[in-house]
């Protein structure tokens, strides 16, 4: 078998970079592809770190590291300027064609600082207002039925069940 191929993922969008992985795995696989990318997104931080999500406090940041940075860039700002989302899309590509883009967010705020245990990345300091909790103190059912991957594939197997005779 071929070696894998290796994926820069150096999009402007996240879309960008989810295409580009669904193409290239489907061109080398020959075979119907799903690919994404996800990323938070700060309104006061005009949607950084976005694309850059898991690398904002540079290339071998860890999760505590890109917390730190970004709680630290929002320090002084008040809790009703600190919105954000995480986004997550999805696409699927076959090998000659894009089959189609499917997106998920999921909305809440940054605290101050982090609560919880649970999940990974930004989840201790992204505050969800319908649980009154952190996505890091959320049972991994709650998590994955309002996350914005699950809310994303949800729309691929919809999109998948209503074409299926096509693929």
């Amino acid at each position: 078998m071929r070696d894998f191929p290796v994926i820069i993922e150096d999009g402007k969008s996240l879309y960008e970079n989810a295409l580009k992985k669904a193409k290239n795995i489907a061109t080398f696989f020959n075979k119907l592809t799903l690919a994404d990318d996800s990323g938070l997104e700060v309104d006061f931080l005009l949607g950084k770190p976005g694309v850059f999500s898991s690398r904002f406090a540079g290339i071998s940041a860890t999760y505590e590291d890109n917390n730190k940075k970004l709680l630290k860039l929002l320090l002084a700002v008040s809790r009703n300027r600190r919105k954000a989302q995480f986004k997550c899309v999805m696409v699927i590509s076959s090998p000659d064609r894009i089959i189609g883009k499917f997106e998920g967010l999921l909305k809440g705020e940054i605290l101050e600082k982090g609560r919880g245990e649970g999940g990974f990345g930004y989840d201790p300091v992204f505050y969800v207002d319908k649980y009154g909790k952190t996505l890091a103190e959320l049972t991994l059912s709650e998590k994955n039925e309002i996350s914005h991957r699950g809310i994303a594939l949800r729309k691929v197997q919809e999109f998948l069940k209503e074409n299926n005779s096509v693929y």
